[in-house]
């Protein structure tokens, strides 16, 4: 089942964050807790996991690019 994941807030104050790398490319899969990848806020950087086990169908969010809380980052099949 595709499954849009968006940008969670990780701070109370937090209202944007950079995805700085992805550590998974289209069609690779993942399992849950593996790291998908990687945001940066002016505070923090951190690791996002994958919340169940899947393959990444698209990255809508590049690498370097700023982005919204609640804004789509990218699109797995869930498994």
């Amino acid at each position: 089942m595709k499954v849009n994941l968006k940008l969670s807030r990780v701070g109370m104050n937090m209202d944007e964050a950079t995805v700085s790398v992805w550590r998974k490319q289209p069609g690779e899969s993942f399992v849950k807790g593996e790291t998908l990848y990687e945001i940066e806020t002016e505070k923090v950087t951190m690791e996002v996991e994958a919340p169940c086990n899947g393959t990444l169908i698209s990255i809508a969010v590049p690498a370097g690019t700023e982005t919204t809380v609640g804004s789509v980052v990218c699109s797995i099949d869930q498994q």
